[in-house]
């Protein structure tokens, strides 16, 4: 499959669009709420990426080994960036930050994980609960990254974000374990 398919050139964009959306916080000047909304929309259409490639790599018979690497990174340089940035300028403070290290932790050692079957030829397929994860993850950093800025729209942003960051360290803690489960049997056969 081409390294130009149009499911991995959606996968490009969402890697490219993480300087983006730290820069909306880290020049400056910013984080204004002017700066906050572009973030928002450079984060919003990254995140909407996340569902398209992989539909359409599906949809169209494009799936690849390189979308299939690729993904899960710009998935998590999404994530881990916008974590980090948002914690820099405290929309997250106190002790919504373990929620934070709780969600970098188990994508570390997710990654580490998969990385260690996947030498030993053993696919460990994401599972429904994982994608909400995910979706709850994308949705409470957009809520953060808009911060208040976003109370001319919605009342208590930042508040609705924490509470979702939560709900997604919950879910986040779940799937690692999951994934542990279902890794531990080959990490204790492996030589």
């Amino acid at each position: 499959m081409s390294a130009l398919s149009i499911p991995n050139i959606l996968t490009y964009g969402r890697i490219l669009a993480v300087p983006a959306v730290v820069a909306c916080f880290a020049l400056p000047g910013t984080p204004s709420p002017t700066s906050r909304w572009v973030a928002l929309g450079l984060f919003a259409a990254a995140a909407i990426t996340d569902f398209f490639d992989g539909y359409l790599a599906r949809a169209w018979g494009q799936q690849s080994s390189l979308g299939r690497m690729l993904d899960p990174i710009a998935d998590k340089l999404l994530v881990a960036s916008c974590l980090m940035i948002l914690v820099d300028v405290r929309t997250i403070q106190g002790w919504s930050v373990i929620a934070a290290v709780i969600i970098l932790c188990r994508e570390i050692l997710v990654s580490g994980l998969r990385e260690f079957l996947a030498e030993l030829r053993v696919s460990v397929p994401v599972t429904w609960l994982a994608k909400w994860k995910t979706t709850a993850q994308l949705i409470a950093l957009g809520f953060l990254i808009v911060g208040d800025a976003g109370n001319v729209v919605f009342p208590w942003t930042v508040e609705t974000g924490l509470v979702l960051l939560w709900i997604s360290a919950v879910l986040t803690l779940y799937t690692g374990w999951d994934y542990f489960r279902s890794g531990i049997v080959h990490l204790m056969e492996a030589p």
